[in-house]
C-alpha cells in the first residue's frame, strides 16, 4: 500500500466538497462525508475560525496555499476531523498543541513544506492518527518525544528531508503500531544497531548515504516484510545483516558500489520472494549464492548472472542488446548479416590476394602492401563467422553459456583477432596513404621505398598489431577481462566496472592511434588533391579537368568510408568515457555493420576500382582470348591438314 491509495480507508461513496473563503460555507447541511476545501487568497489568512459547520467537517484540504504557521488550538473546533491536508504550504514550524483535540484524525499530511524541526509531544493528541506524511521538508534530526502520543500510526513518511539520525529506541516505543517507515532521500550516514525495531514491516531507506550498516542493526525486525536498501554508498554487508528475517519477502540492495557478497549472505531469508540486485557486480557470483531461496522474481546488472539462478521464475534483464537469453546475437538482423558481412569480407580479400598474385604488375612494392592489407581484412571477416558459428552453437541457450563462454580462451582469442585485424588495416592504410602523399605532393623527391623497406615496414606493422593485442593479456589485475566484456567480444564500450588500465588503454587505441591515423588519412588527401588541382590550373587541357573530376570522387570515397567506419566508433568510446548508458543494441550494431566496413570496400577501393588494374585484367583477359583464338586456328590447320578433301 502507498499514500496514493489512502482513499481505500474510506467509504466508496463520492465526498460532498464546498469551496470556501474563511467565512463562507453552507448555512445547513446534513451529509455523511464532508470536505472542507479552503483556498486563501492572502498568506495571512487564517482559516480557523469557530463555524458551525465546522464541527461537521469529517475532512479539512488547506493544501497550496501560504500558510507560514499553524496557532496553538487552531483546529479545535473541527472534532469531528479525520484527514487534514497541509501540504504544499510555507510552513515553518508547527505550535505544540497546533494540534490538540484532533483525537479522530486518522491522516496527516504535512509534506512540501519547510518544517526543520518538530517539538517534543507536538502530536500527543493524535490518537488515531494512521498515517503522518512529512515528506520533502527539512527536518534534520528525530528527536525522543517528537512521535508522543501517536499510538495508532502504521505509516510514516518522512521522504526527502534532511535527517542525519535517528535516536535509538523511540520510533517504536512512541509508535508501536508503526508498520510503514520511508525514510528514503535523507542524510543517514550509519545504521546503528537495534535502531529499527519488532514493530515495523516495510522500511525503505533508499537515496541516503549510508556506507556502514552495523553489526545487528536489523537484528530487531523479525517482522519485516519487505525492505530497500537501495541508492546508498554501502561498501560492504555484514555477513549475518538478514539474520532474523525470516518473515522478509522482497529485499532492493540495488545501486550500492558492493565490492564482494559472501557466499551464505541470503541463506537465511526462506521466504524471500524478490531480490532486487540491479547495477551490483557479482565477481564471486555461482549457483550456491541463490540455491537456498524460493525466489520468483530476481534482477541483475547483467543477465548472465541469471545463469546461476535457473530455478527463478523471472529473472531480468533478459539482454544486454547485444546477447539475449537464447541467443549471442539478440537481433534477428545481426544473426543474419553477421554472414553476409563476413562472406563479403572474405570473399572480397580472397579474391584480391588471388588477382594480385597470378597479375604481375610493375609496383611490386604496391602489390605486397595491398597483399597485407586484405590479410588484415580477411581477420576481420573471420572473426565474424566466428561470432556466427557460436551463435549457431548456443542458439536457444545461449544464457547457460554466456559467462563461461566470456571469460573461455575462444572469446579472447575472437575479439584478439578482431583488434588485431583493425589496427593493422588502420596502420597499413595510413603506410599507403603516406607512400601516396609524398610521391604526390614531393614527385621530384629521390627517395623511393625499395623492396626490402617495404617488406621492413610491412612486418613492422604487423609486430605492432601483434604487440598492442597481447598486452591485455599480461596482467590481468590491470586489464580485467579486457576482451570478455560482451557477447561479442571486442573492448569498444566502457562502463564505471572497467578497471582503470584496461580504460586508458583502450583510451589510447581508439581516441589515440585510430584518431592520429585518421586525421592523418584526411589531411593527406586534402593535401594530394591541393596539390593535383595546381597542377592542373597550369593547363587548359579539358582531359586535365577529368582527370581531376575522377581523382577527386576516388579521394572522396576514400576519406568517406574512412569516416563512415571510425567516426562512429570515436563517438561510441568517447560517450561511454562520459559512463552514460549506452545500449548494448548500438554496440553489437557497430561491431557487426560498421566496424567491417573499411574490411569490406577496402579490396574495391584499393584494388578493384583503381585504373591501373582493371587495365591489367582487360590485358590479361585480351591476351587469353588471344591465345585462344590462336589455338583454334592452329587447330582447325591441323585438321585440314589430317582431312584434305
Amino acid at each position: 500500500m502507498s499514500p496514493d491509495h489512502w482513499e481505500a480507508l474510506w467509504p466508496s461513496r463520492e465526498p460532498e466538497l464546498y469551496n470556501c473563503i474563511i467565512s463562507n460555507h453552507p448555512s445547513a447541511t446534513k451529509c455523511v462525508l464532508c470536505v472542507v476545501l479552503c483556498v486563501c487568497q492572502s498568506q495571512d489568512d487564517e482559516p480557523f475560525a469557530s463555524e458551525p459547520f465546522a464541527a461537521r467537517s469529517n475532512a479539512l484540504d488547506l493544501k497550496e496555499n501560504k500558510i507560514k504557521f499553524l496557532p496553538d488550538g487552531g483546529f479545535q473546533t473541527y472534532q469531528k476531523l479525520e484527514r487534514l491536508f497541509l501540504q504544499n504550504n510555507k510552513l515553518r514550524s508547527i505550535s505544540r498543541f497546533a494540534f490538540s483535540g484532533l483525537f479522530r484524525l486518522r491522516i496527516l499530511y504535512l509534506s512540501h513544506n519547510r518544517i526543520t524541526s518538530l517539538k517534543t509531544g507536538v502530536f500527543k493528541d493524535l490518537h488515531s492518527l494512521e498515517w503522518l506524511i512529512l515528506d520533502n521538508n527539512k527536518v534534520a534530526k528525530i528527536v525522543p518525544g517528537s512521535f508522543s502520543g501517536l499510538q495508532s500510526v502504521y505509516f510514516l513518511d518522512m521522504l526527502n528531508n534532511s535527517i542525519r539520525d535517528i535516536p535509538k529506541d523511540s520510533i517504536c516505543t512512541e509508535m508501536p503500531h508503526l508498520n510503514w517507515l520511508d525514510l528514503e532521500g535523507n542524510r543517514i550516514r550509519t545504521v546503528r544497531s537495534s535502531v529499527f525495531q519488532e514493530c515495523i514491516t516495510v522500511l525503505s531507506l533508499r537515496r541516503n548515504k549510508i556506507h556502514k550498516i552495523q553489526q545487528g542493526a536489523l537484528s530487531q525486525m523479525s517482522k519485516l516484510v519487505d525492505l530497500d536498501l537501495s541508492d546508498n554508498l554501502i561498501t560492504e554487508l555484514p555477513p549475518s545483516l538478514f539474520t532474523n528475517l525470516q518473515d522478509l519477502q522482497q529485499l532492493n540492495i540495488s545501486f550500492n558500489p558492493l565490492k564482494h557478497i559472501p557466499h551464505i549472505q541470503f541463506d537465511l531469508l526462506t521466504h524471500l520472494h524478490s531480490l532486487i540486485m540491479e547495477d551490483i557486480e557479482i565477481p564471486n557470483i555461482n549457483n550456491l549464492m541463490f540455491s537456498n531461496l524460493n525466489l520468483s522474481h530476481i534482477y541483475f546488472k547483467k543477465f548472465q548472472y541469471c545463469s546461476y539462478a535457473p530455478h527463478v521464475r523471472s529473472c531480468k534483464p533478459n539482454s544486454d542488446g547485444i546477447s539475449s537469453f537464447e541467443n549471442l546475437l539478440a537481433n534477428i538482423l545481426l544473426r543474419v548479416f553477421v554472414w553476409v558481412m563476413a562472406f563479403i569480407t572474405c570473399f572480397g580479400n580472397i579474391f584480391v590476394i588471388c588477382m594480385r598474385s597470378f597479375i604481375v604488375t610493375e609496383n611490386c612494392q604496391h602489390t605486397m602492401s595491398i597483399k597485407s592489407l586484405c590479410c588484415a581484412d580477411f581477420l576481420m571477416g573471420f572473426y565474424l563467422f566466428c561470432l556466427g558459428a557460436f551463435d549457431i552453437k548456443f542458439q536457444g541457450e545461449y544464457n547457460k553459456h554466456a559467462q563461461i563462454w566470456m571469460e573461455s580462451w575462444g572469446c579472447k582469442l575472437v575479439g584478439s583477432m578482431a583488434m588485431l585485424s583493425s589496427e593493422v588495416s588502420v596502420m597499413l592504410l595510413t603506410y599507403m596513404t603516406l607512400e601516396k602523399y609524398f610521391c604526390i605532393v614531393f614527385p621530384f623527391s629521390h627517395f623511393r621505398v625499395g623492396r626490402g623497406q617495404t617488406l621492413c615496414i610491412l612486418t613492422a606493422i604487423w609486430g605492432v598489431g601483434f604487440f598492442i593485442t597481447i598486452i591485455p593479456f599480461l596482467s590481468y589485475e590491470t586489464f580485467g577481462n579486457f576482451y570478455g566484456r560482451n557477447g561479442v567480444c571486442f573492448p569498444l564500450q566502457s562502463d564505471s566496472t572497467e578497471k582503470s588500465g584496461a580504460r586508458g588503454y583502450s583510451i589510447g587505441i581508439f581516441l589515440g592511434l585510430n584518431l592520429l591515423a585518421f586525421i592523418t588519412i584526411v589531411f593527406s588527401y586534402s593535401s594530394m588533391f591541393y596539390s593535383i588541382h595546381n597542377t592542373g590550373t597550369k593547363t587548359a587541357e579539358r582531359s586535365v579537368l577529368s582527370r581531376e573530376v575522377t581523382i577527386a570522387k576516388r579521394f572522396f570515397f576514400i576519406v568517406f568510408t574512412d569516416a563512415l567506419c571510425w567516426i562512429p566508433i570515436f563517438l561510441l568510446k568517447a560517450v561511454s568515457l562520459t559512463e552514460a548508458d549506452i545500449p548494448g543494441t548500438i554496440t553489437s550494431w557497430v561491431v557487426i555493420f560498421i566496424l567491417p566496413i573499411n574490411s569490406a570496400l577496402n579490396p574495391i577501393l584499393y584494388t578493384l576500382t583503381t585504373s591501373s588494374f582493371q587495365e591489367k585484367v582487360k590485358q590479361c583477359l585480351q591476351r587469353k582470348q588471344s591465345q585462344t583464338q590462336d589455338s583454334v586456328k592452329s587447330f582447325s590447320l591441323v585438321s585440314i591438314h589430317i582431312n584434305p578433301a
